[in-house]
């Protein structure tokens, strides 16, 4: 995906020193992009002529504020930001408490939506693109991640709703969908609430690599499509969730059921 026009075109990505986030900007800054890399952990970040890294927690508002307008005073244009930071769950609901499901809330979808407000007028002014990177979790229900598929179905409806009110000013909202994207497999590191890093979950299936979904979701960018759904299964899931949701549920308790009894 290449920029156009003699100026430097500049993509924000948060969780950008994840698995997803840097095959993302390797990608982008190949096609001719700045790309501006936020995270909570920085290390092993470089800053170059093609990438800056940031340092910010995406939770604490007043912070994502002030690093959001530093890269607006440094960066001619602000032309897509990718929100792409999240973690992830894996807890029956009856042994979570409530803390927990609200920390999910607060990093996959309050810290996109402060993000998308913060960058608002930016990517009005350059008739940008809003990327949003949801999960099969966003559209379909997924065992033993109440809080996560919540937060990412909340997260999904808030960019397909901002998509109407932003297209005025030739603003686009695209949502791509991965399924399992093996960015953390082998480093689970569980916390005590089920949180883990996203990408470290060992009962997925059909795993891609960063880089290949990457490549998925920017050639959707490239074409503009509304909804990218990326991989197999999230190709899959979608489809059966059009058209016969009970079916898919049947199909996720029976692979379940699979697993438990090992037959």
């Amino acid at each position: 995906m290449a920029a156009g026009g003699g100026t430097v075109k500049t993509a924000v990505i948060s969780g950008g020193n994840g698995g997803l986030g840097r095959a993302l900007a390797d990608r982008l800054e190949a096609g001719g992009w700045h790309c501006v890399l936020l995270d909570i952990d920085i290390t092993g970040l470089e800053a170059r002529e093609s990438r800056t890294p940031v340092r910010v927690d995406l939770t604490d508002a007043a912070a994502l504020n002030r690093a959001a307008a530093q890269v607006v005073a440094d960066r001619p244009s602000i032309d897509m930001v990718i929100y792409n930071a999240g973690v992830s769950q894996i807890v029956p609901f009856g042994e979570a408490d409530g803390a927990s499901h609200r920390r999910v809330f607060d990093i996959n979808y309050f810290a996109a939506v402060d993000m998308a407000r913060a960058f608002l007028q930016p990517i009005r002014e350059s008739g940008g693109t809003h990327l949003a990177i949801t999960s099969v979790a966003g559209f379909a229900p997924l065992h033993h991640r109440t809080a996560y598929a919540a937060s990412k179905h909340a997260m999904q409806g808030f960019f397909a709703s901002l998509r109407s009110e932003e297209a005025p000013f030739g603003v686009r909202c695209l949502i791509a969908a991965p399924s399992f994207v093996a960015t953390n497999i082998g480093r689970a590191e569980r916390r005590d609430d089920g949180i883990l890093r996203p990408g470290a979950a060992e009962d997925g299936i059909d795993y891609m690599q960063p880089d290949a979904a990457a490549d998925i979701i920017l050639r959707g960018v490239a074409k503009g499509r509304a909804f990218i759904p990326v991989g197999r299964v999230a190709t899959l899931a979608s489809l059966l969730m059009r058209l016969s949701p009970c079916l898919y549920e049947r199909q996720m308790r029976r692979r379940i059921r699979a697993e438990t009894t090992g037959s």
